[in-house]
């Protein structure tokens, strides 16, 4: 007999009740449960109200909250501000609109200028309303061009649907809206466009999370952030900027990290000139740039930016033009010296095994055709691509050291394999591994992890030897096996319990090992000394705890590549030389003097343990008959010997056409002449200043880290 559910609920005068329940069943006439649930919830703002979803016959359900705003409506290219609350009770029953961002076509534009809202999930069981629980902050990734809080969806079915976490770990979950593309990070690179608003709508949501979640039965002072790529990278930046001291608890970073080359624009004024071309409005003075492009046609300005997705001369990353930038103030300094800011927060860090292999096939599409062919040709320029700071020597360098297995193994298999490996490795490992090891060296009594996820991809188009490519991860955390069991099999049921299980026991005790959840496998911390890490597979037993991930390429890029010395002027050409030709892309031969040897005690390329040479600031590729030529500006003093540990390479940007939109955007005529944009928007409700506490924005000073690393067989370890 099917069964039937009936609540009965009193009339609601408390943030929180307990609804009576009556099931009738086969075996008695009625049989009574109480069923634990949030009713309308004071916040800041005022009352919210949410919906209560129930489990199964047991009583135990989740109160789903969506679309709560966490900040006033956005101004374009302005800081996020305070909301300032609203009269009676807010429905918070269905997502709001993405911010404003391009469409997958990039030729039109979807989402809302007022975005910045967020969601909850709260698990409650039968007997009473929850109590302290942690708290998880979800941010997504996106390349900072794209995404959103609630992520893709097929009809009802939300990616970051936060149900499953939050039921089958017992912990709180938050997802929420941040500005991106131009309108996110476009910068001047002065105080005219400081640039960073995608990252201050972070900032906000955090905050408010901190001083509001306690009504919803969340611990305030168990707070972890966790996010994958971009979204893996905001974490990190956000755990090492000032204005989150004491707001943050706990970190995970998923395939991103704040030491990723493509995280920092070194030269954001280039990117912002091609916008105001674009849009028509002065590039002489930052000043009048910034007052014309306020006033701009928001989705004009998202248009006047395209991200090339093929046909592109130089590798995938230097086209990422709008991203965080060092401003001085929310990122103060090179995130390689602000990790003492993160010293009092456990930190779990980790990658996929082919995280490499989205950006590889958009640099080099033949490793996903049977019928194409990858060469060393196509190999050396990819590699004298990404390494352009090093010039010639860099490119012969560290060609040698990735090609070593073709003479034994020359397969097209293994090629393409070696294309994943070294984009995987510079994209993600190499800046993985060292944020990891600065975490540790600066860490107090915090605690650190690291992982490796290698289940496989499912992705039925891709060939047989693929692993887990970027984003793989992702469904298994929101256990997304769980809540469609028709499209997945029971193995990824296993990996996604795991990865579940090793995730909120860490937003609750910090350690992955303890908690609500059962784990198959004990993790071990990652320390300088063992460079542990699990591995994440669909097996997992006591030899899933490895140690030294790829040490000897990350020993090559920490150690040898570093030292090689930085090219200047003309040596720094994508295109190295090879015999009498200057301008063929020819791989080196075996007797190259480029041979990858480690440098001695006593050489000159090493003075300190695991010092990296100083990047020299990014700038644009002048188009030239002759091949590009970057002119860096080089800082003239040393770089002081623990903190540079920076082995990403330069981000130069060559000055690409940026192709306009099908359609002319609607652009405001630059000012003078052109009247403000007018917000028809009603005047907002008297905020309730005195239901609100202060923002949460403290400052620390960076301090410089504990003390040096030094690379050994077994990793990297502090002095």
């Amino acid at each position: 007999m099917p069964f039937s559910l009936t609540v009965t609920l009193s009339p609601v005068n408390k943030p929180e009740g307990r609804a009576l329940c009556t099931l009738p069943g086969p075996a008695t006439p009625l049989a009574t449960c109480f069923c634990s649930q949030l009713g309308p919830v004071y916040t800041e703002g005022g009352f919210v109200e949410g919906v209560n979803k129930k489990l199964g016959l047991l009583g135990d359900s989740v109160d789903i909250f969506k679309g709560i705003p966490f900040a006033a409506p956005t101004k374009a290219l302005e800081n996020p501000q305070p909301h300032p609350g609203w009269q009676g009770t807010l429905k918070a029953k269905s997502f709001k609109k993405r911010c404003l961002q391009a469409t997958i076509t990039q030729d039109s534009t979807y989402g809302d200028e007022d975005c910045l809202y967020l969601n909850i999930w709260v698990p409650q069981d039968r007997k009473q309303v929850s109590r302290d629980l942690p708290v998880m902050i979800w941010i997504y990734g996106g390349a900072f061009l794209m995404g959103s809080g609630h992520g893709a969806n097929f009809l009802s079915n939300y990616l970051y649907d936060g149900e499953e976490i939050a039921t089958r770990g017992n912990v709180i979950v938050v997802t929420f809206n941040y500005r991106v593309g131009p309108l996110g990070f476009l910068s001047t690179g002065d105080a005219n466009l400081p640039g960073n608003y995608g990252l201050r709508d972070q900032h906000m949501a955090i905050a408010w999370v901190k001083r509001n979640i306690a009504a919803f039965g969340g611990d305030p002072n168990n707070i972890t952030l966790f996010g994958e790529s971009a979204g893996g990278a905001s974490v990190s930046l956000q755990t090492l900027s000032p204005y989150n001291k004491g707001l943050i608890r706990r970190a995970i970073s998923q395939s991103g990290v704040a030491l990723s080359p493509w995280v920092i624009q070194k030269n954001p004024l280039f990117w912002a000139k091609k916008v105001a071309e674009k849009v028509g409005c002065p590039v002489d003075d930052t000043a009048r740039m910034a007052k014309c492009l306020k006033v701009t046609d928001p989705q004009a300005l998202t248009l006047a930016y395209k991200m090339p997705l093929a046909g592109m001369e130089y590798p995938m990353l230097y086209y990422l033009g709008f991203i965080p930038v060092i401003d001085g103030d929310f990122i103060p300094d090179d995130p390689i010296n602000l990790y003492a800011n993160a010293a009092d927060i456990d930190y779990l860090a980790g990658i996929n095994n082919m995280d490499g292999h989205l950006f590889a096939s958009i640099d080099m599409p033949a490793i996903n055709k049977n019928n194409k062919e990858v060469t060393e040709e196509d190999f050396y320029k990819l590699v004298s691509g990404l390494t352009m700071t090093k010039g010639l020597r860099g490119a012969k360098t560290t060609f040698d050291v990735y090609t070593e297995s073709w003479a034994q193994d020359p397969s097209q298999e293994n090629k393409k394999k070696t294309v994943v490996d070294f984009e995987t490795d510079i994209l993600f490992l190499v800046p993985t591994e060292i944020a990891l090891a600065q975490h540790r060296a600066n860490a107090k009594s915090a605690k650190t992890y690291s992982y490796l996820f290698s289940h496989p991809s499912r992705m039925p188009v891709y060939p047989k030897w693929m692993g887990a490519d970027h984003a793989d991860d992702i469904q298994y955390v929101f256990g997304k096996p769980f809540a469609t069991p028709s499209g997945y099999r029971p193995q990824d049921r296993t990996v996604s319990k795991a990865m579940i299980a090793y995730w909120t026991n860490f937003a609750k005790t910090g350690d992955p090992n303890m908690g609500h959840s059962a784990v198959p496998t004990h993790w071990e911390p990652y320390t300088s000394e063992n460079s542990s890490y699990l591995e994440i597979t669909k097996k997992m037993d006591g030899s899933s705890v490895k140690r030294g991930l790829r040490t000897n390429f990350l020993r090559y890029w920490t150690l040898t590549y570093v030292a090689l010395p930085t090219v200047t002027d003309q040596e720094a050409t994508p295109v190295p030389p090879t015999g009498d030709s200057e301008a063929t892309p020819v791989p080196p031969t075996g007797d190259s003097e480029a041979t990858p040897v480690p440098p001695t005690g006593d050489s000159e390329a090493t003075p300190c343990p695991l010092q990296v040479t100083p990047r020299p600031p990014p700038c644009p590729l002048q188009v030239t008959p002759r091949p590009l030529l970057c002119r860096p500006q080089v800082t003239p003093r040393p770089p002081p010997c623990p903190l540079q540990v920076t082995p990403r390479p330069l981000l130069c940007h060559p000055q690409v056409t940026l192709r306009p939109p099908p359609c002319p955007p609607q652009v405001t005529p630059r000012p003078p002449p052109c009247p403000q944009r007018v917000t028809l928007r009603p005047p907002p409700c008297p905020p309730r200043g005195t239901l609100r506490p202060p923002l949460y924005t403290p400052r620390v000073t960076p301090r410089p880290p504990l003390c040096p690393l030094q690379m050994t067989p077994r990793g990297l370890r502090c002095l």
